[in-house]
């Protein structure tokens, strides 16, 4: 153990040699790094040490030179810790464009913060942080830190390329643990293998890049991780206090979580009994876990705890019971304890919910997740509960955690599962419009649409989180027309499976149309218009990642004053492509004009050849949205 202590030491002093007379002079940088860049970073080490007693050292130093207000997010270092972690050292020093040294980072500058949200009643993380901001382009941070780890479950991500704009100069990880429990890893974009070193008892992984450019951003790209050069590093055997726990597959990684959550599914007599009461007289199934859901929803609320290996371990049924809150392991655990008194298994489900559905790494068992929620198999389906919410109905996700791998949890270890996908026969957006347009081009409309599954989440979170004349405000600035107002609004909730709202508008805009002499000029489609127009990539790179599909469907019919017939009509349009397919299609009858759009938009993955294709698609729809029809007075 001393011979690979002395070397870590060694190793990482060396990096002293980096910094210093000059080597920061932003005259040193390759000219190709500095294209299109906000920053360069120049150096950095990530060095994770494991010891054979379940600890861990990581140290951390890196220098960015900073290009312009476009890099100024990375003159902020900041470094998290908690029960779990303890920094032991923060050091920074700011340098001049030459690489002079212009100030050492003192102590009283660093700024010590907690680490937790309004959503948190308790929280031990707290973070270390400062920001030079010197603001004389170009500039050059340096920092370096010293973390002491309790446990070995959490290891350093690597991606030295953390955005698009930012250059990197040299970066390297170094991953040094006992052979004993040999490290395992996911790489993307790193063509060669790890240098691997043995010393004594233990074993040392380095990856390393040099001079990687900045890259343009791509519309619809996958995860930057999966873009750029990254590595997933993990242990086979890991420590969280006093849980042990395996990576080796994710059954072992899911047994470790349910042992976290084992025998916390007592509930208090009362709650029992209420159990009892809401469901013995009911037959069916599904009317059950609604009835429960119903009552967990009512009497219990989502705060966030995360105390040390309460981050991964729930407060026990009665805790919830009592308390009437918790996070999302606590009620997840207090939901299956209701469900299993009323006779329903159900499993508790680890999973990363958020925007990217694409986040989890099939081949590297591991601690992935950042949210539980839970899985209630059924004879012909299975019903899926996000139990934070007080709002949501039961057994409807939303795109917070829909269309992505979960593992789900028992006694005899994890499952990967993949959670509901909602397509495009579900992700609805039904609209009818009947409208007025008067002599001068004034609008009058009226406009019932029916939103369902993903197509109604940002809707109702909107319509449950504001008041009502906070909503008459967002309403006022979120349909697209130049100048309108609304008269009226009404929504009615559907709490289906698949949730529906309805909205009811009366809309009014002056001088929709244009009148022009004896013309008049209109556009049918009011307020259904795509708004995707990309230019042409012929040398891209990534695939292409679409993500929600949907349909929408439009029926608008528009009376116009007397006395006019059509001049100019715009042609049908019918596509079919394996992005999807648009029909639209105008009849005239009369001073009634009848518009009927229909636009099915998938999702999946797409190769990058395909992206001309793809601008072709959106461009001639954005074209047809926005077709005009014209009309003359009668002589």
């Amino acid at each position: 153990m001393t011979k690979v202590f002395l070397l870590a030491i060694s190793f990482f002093s060396s990096l002293v040699s980096l910094a210093g007379d000059g080597v920061y002079n932003v005259s040193l940088i390759p000219e190709v790094l500095l294209k299109n860049a906000g920053a360069v970073k120049r150096m950095e080490v990530i060095e994770f040490e494991i010891s054979e007693s379940n600890s861990a050292t990581l140290r951390h130093k890196v220098a960015y030179t900073i290009l312009n207000e476009q890099g100024d997010r990375w003159a902020f270092f900041q470094a998290g810790y908690d029960r779990l972690r303890s920094v032991s050292s923060f050091e920074g020093t700011l340098y001049d464009a030459q690489g002079n040294k212009l100030k050492n980072l003192k102590k009283g500058d660093i700024k010590d913060e907690s680490g937790m949200d309004d959503a948190s009643l308790a929280d031990d993380n707290r973070v270390k942080w400062h920001s030079f901001f010197y603001k004389v382009y170009p500039y050059t941070v340096e920092y370096e830190v010293v973390v002491k780890y309790k446990g070995t479950m959490f290891l350093p991500d690597w991606i030295p390329q953390e955005k698009n704009t930012m250059s990197v100069q040299q970066s390297r990880l170094v991953v040094i643990c006992p052979a004993t429990n040999p490290l395992r890893f996911q790489s993307y974009h790193y063509e060669s293998k790890p240098v691997i070193t043995e010393s004594g008892r233990n074993k040392s992984y380095e990856w390393e890049v040099k001079n990687l450019a900045t890259v343009e951003e791509e519309y619809a790209s996958p995860a930057w991780y999966r873009q750029t050069t990254s590595v997933f590093p993990v242990t086979e055997k890991f420590s969280l206090e006093d849980y042990q726990g395996s990576n080796a597959s994710w059954s072992d990684f899911g047994k470790f979580v349910f042992d976290l959550k084992s025998n916390r599914d007592a509930l208090p007599a009362n709650i029992k009994q209420k159990v009892h009461e809401l469901t013995d007289h009911v037959n069916n199934t599904n009317e059950k876990i609604k009835l429960l859901y119903e009552y967990m929803q009512q009497n219990t609320r989502y705060i966030s705890i995360q105390l040390g290996v309460g981050g991964w371990q729930p407060f026990d049924a009665k805790f919830v019971a009592e308390k009437k809150y918790g996070d999302c392991k606590a009620l997840s655990n207090f939901m299956s304890a209701l469900l299993k008194e009323a006779g329903i298994r159900s499993l508790y489900t680890v999973i990363n919910a958020g925007g990217n559905n694409d986040y989890l790494i099939k081949d590297l068992p591991s601690s992935q997740f950042n949210h539980v929620i839970l899985m209630v198999p059924q004879a012909k389906d299975t019903v899926w509960l996000e139990c934070t919410s007080q709002i949501l109905p039961a057994g409807y996700l939303g795109n917070f955690t829909s269309d992505r791998y979960a593992l789900a949890v028992d006694e005899n270890g994890g499952t990967l599962v993949r959670t509901p996908v909602y397509g495009y026969k579900e992700n609805l957006q039904v609209r009818n419009i009947k409208a007025t347009i008067n002599e001068t081009g004034n609008l009058d409309a009226q406009i019932f649409t029916r939103y369902k599954a993903e197509q109604q989440d940002r809707l109702f979170q909107v319509i449950k989180g504001l008041s009502k004349d906070k909503l008459m405000e967002f309403l006022k600035e979120d349909i697209e027309l130049a100048t309108y107002d609304i008269k009226s609004f009404h929504y009615d909730e559907v709490k289906t499976f698949v949730p529906e709202i309805k909205e009811t508008l009366e809309l009014v805009a002056d001088n929709y149309a244009t009148v022009s002499g004896k013309r008049l000029f209109l556009i049918p489609n009011i307020i259904s218009r795509s708004h995707r127009k990309l230019k042409v990539n012929e040398s891209r790179k990534n695939d292409i990642v679409l993500g929600m599909a949907y349909t929408d469907m439009d029926t608008t019919a528009i009376q116009i004053p007397d006395g006019y017939k059509a001049e100019s009509i715009p042609q049908d349009v019918a596509l079919n492509s394996k992005f999807g397919n648009y029909q639209s299609a105008l009849k005239i009858n009369g001073n009634t004009i009848v518009y009927t759009r229909q636009f099915e938009c998938f999702n999946g993955s797409f190769p990058p050849a395909d992206f001309a294709a793809l601008a072709k698609f959106y461009e001639t729809i954005y074209k047809a949205d926005r077709a005009k029809l014209v009309f003359v007075k009668n002589q």
